[in-house]
């Protein structure tokens, strides 16, 4: 199984944003970065990414599944752009910050701690693990 992170602006569509959308989730709509979508276009459904709230806080915050494969963005006009549908599943116990992931060397070579822009990234399973370390575990919602 492959690991993922999401991120989204917590003012525009925050985790509780997710949570509220319930089993069904929501679609990941509104990439328009290749790198993105082609991460999207290879993830199976039940796998699992941080939800991670960028510009205001900078923090990882929930964990999330993908409860959809790749298909056409709906908000795109050009079929070129896809997206993945997710739900909500956990709240980290402790958010982690990008800068306690930074100072982290076990994260050294997350792309996260390396190429913070990049709005759906891969997670290694290593990685996975650290983060789940260092936030002390999950709060199933």
């Amino acid at each position: 199984m492959a690991y993922w992170l999401f991120k989204s602006e917590p003012d525009v569509f925050s985790f509780d944003d997710l949570i509220a959308r319930g089993e069904k989730g929501e679609e990941w709509d509104g990439v328009r970065n290749y790198q993105a979508r082609n991460n999207m276009r290879t993830m199976k459904k039940g796998e699992r990414g941080f939800f991670y709230h960028s510009n205001v806080g900078k923090e990882i915050v929930g964990i999330c599944e993908v409860v959809t494969e790749a298909h056409p963005d709906s908000t795109a006009d050009d079929p070129k752009w896809e997206c993945v549908d997710v739900r909500a599943v956990a709240w980290l116990e402790r958010p982690i910050s990008l800068d306690m992931a930074k100072t982290e060397p076990r994260l050294k070579d997350m792309v996260l701690v390396n190429n913070s822009r990049l709005s759906v990234q891969p997670v290694s399973d290593a990685e996975w693990q650290v983060i789940l370390e260092l936030a002390g575990g999950t709060r199933t919602l």
